[in-house]
């Protein structure tokens, strides 16, 4: 779309001059005077029109939040009957983050300049997924706008439930292996030497496991510079492979058979599946572009190119049960909801009814997470005490035998 650098006089007479991008001249003069804006001159230009940006050293970032507070106004508004412009600029006029602002004042001017607003939506991928602008989309194509943003609203909150379910369930788990760590370089690099100068007074062969702690506490003693640059070494290469699409989805096809926790992972991820593919059928979006948009929501590359695999199958003229048993990621309950989904015709109902099985479970792994997780926390902590205890109390144990025979 051209670039027109105009000139004008608002209400009080200044002067005011921009770049705006649009059709012609003629809807560039209109939305200027939609602003109180007289226009005196207005000439294609092949800059680009500058836009406002938050300033600081540190940009504030539109969050998950902010979206969904976004969808959720949006949705009240045009229910309520407000035009989409007049929504847009109140909705820019409230928002709180810096950078949402700057995101929906862009929106506006694209709307200002002719496109749709799923095109507007489109300009920022960083903050509207492909999902979402899909949905748009439907609802502009099917005068359902203000449905479709309150199934987004409930997709989003849903998707924040899950995520602050997940963080909530690992915060302990972590918290113990962070100290557990922690524990073991201190004891290493400090107890351990202490208890070594002791042990070398006795003049006698320490038993096995004292002189595995003291070749341990030496080499980290000797090595822990290494040792640092190897883990840190080590966090860098695996972000820089799970950064490409081929890490990622090995790395993703893995975390799906850690225990307990890849079994939480499979079934947050089918659930999101579940619920946006039920949402993009109850929208009117034909099944192959659900299943493509579906792929999209489901945070795992190597489940979401087992659905763009369904995908491909559906093309190829498969029914949805059919695809779903050769990607093989569904349990048989699964398959036999999809197959009476089909066969009454009412798909979306059933997928939403998949969707809700899989958060119940969820929910319920989650719950137990710690409970699963706290045996194997014990064992390993009561592990690292018995080999702390049988390395430094052996000796004495023998020190004190012998002054007894003496």
């Amino acid at each position: 779309m051209p670039n027109f650098a105009y000139r004008g006089r608002d209400a009080g007479g200044q002067l005011q001059e921009g770049i705006l991008e649009g059709v012609d001249a003629a809807v560039i003069a209109d939305n200027l005077l939609a602003r109180g804006i007289v226009p005196i001159d207005i000439s294609e230009t092949q800059k680009a029109p500058a836009r406002k940006t938050s300033s600081g050293w540190f940009k504030p970032k539109v969050r998950h939040v902010d979206i969904l507070l976004f969808s959720r106004q949006l949705h009240t508004l045009l229910k309520a009957g407000v035009p989409i412009m007049r929504a847009l600029t109140g909705l820019q006029e409230s928002a709180i983050n810096p950078a949402m602002k700057d995101v929906i004042r862009d929106v506006r001017e694209s709307l200002e300049s002719g496109r749709e607003l799923s095109v507007s939506f489109a300009r920022h991928p960083e903050v509207f997924s492909q999902f979402y602008v899909s949905m748009v989309r439907v609802g502009e194509a099917t005068g359902m706008l203000e449905e479709v943003f309150l199934r987004l609203f409930e997709h989003l909150e849903f998707e924040r439930f899950m995520r602050e379910q997940v963080k909530t369930a690992l915060r302990y788990p972590m918290f113990v292996v962070a100290a557990m760590l922690i524990a073991i370089v201190i004891i290493n690099l400090f107890v351990i030497p202490a208890f070594a100068k002791v042990f070398k007074g006795f003049g006698a062969e320490l038993p096995l496991m004292t002189r595995i702690l003291l070749e341990t506490s030496e080499f980290f003693v000797n090595y822990w510079p290494w040792m640092l640059a190897i883990v840190v070494g080590a966090v860098f290469a695996f972000r820089a492979w799970v950064a490409t699409p081929a890490g990622r989805y090995q790395w993703e096809g893995i975390a799906l058979r850690i225990p307990i926790a890849g079994k939480i992972v499979h079934k947050a991820a089918l659930a999101r599946f579940s619920r946006s593919f039920a949402l993009g059928m109850r929208s009117g979006v034909p099944v192959m572009q659900a299943l493509s948009n579906s792929a999209q929501t489901v945070d795992n590359s190597f489940i979401g190119q087992k659905i763009d695999a369904m995908r491909e199958s559906v093309e190829r003229g498969e029914s949805v049960l059919r695809a779903g048993i050769s990607a093989r990621i569904f349990t048989p309950v699964v398959l036999q909801m999809v197959a009476v989904g089909e066969e009454s015709g009412a798909l979306d109902d059933m997928m939403e009814e998949v969707g809700q099985m899989y958060q119940r479970e969820v929910e319920y792994e989650l719950k137990t997470l710690g409970a699963q997780i706290e045996p194997i926390l014990i064992v390993s902590l009561g592990v690292l005490v018995l080999i702390l205890a049988l390395g430094v109390f052996l000796p004495m144990w023998d020190l004190g035998k012998v002054a007894l025979k003496r």
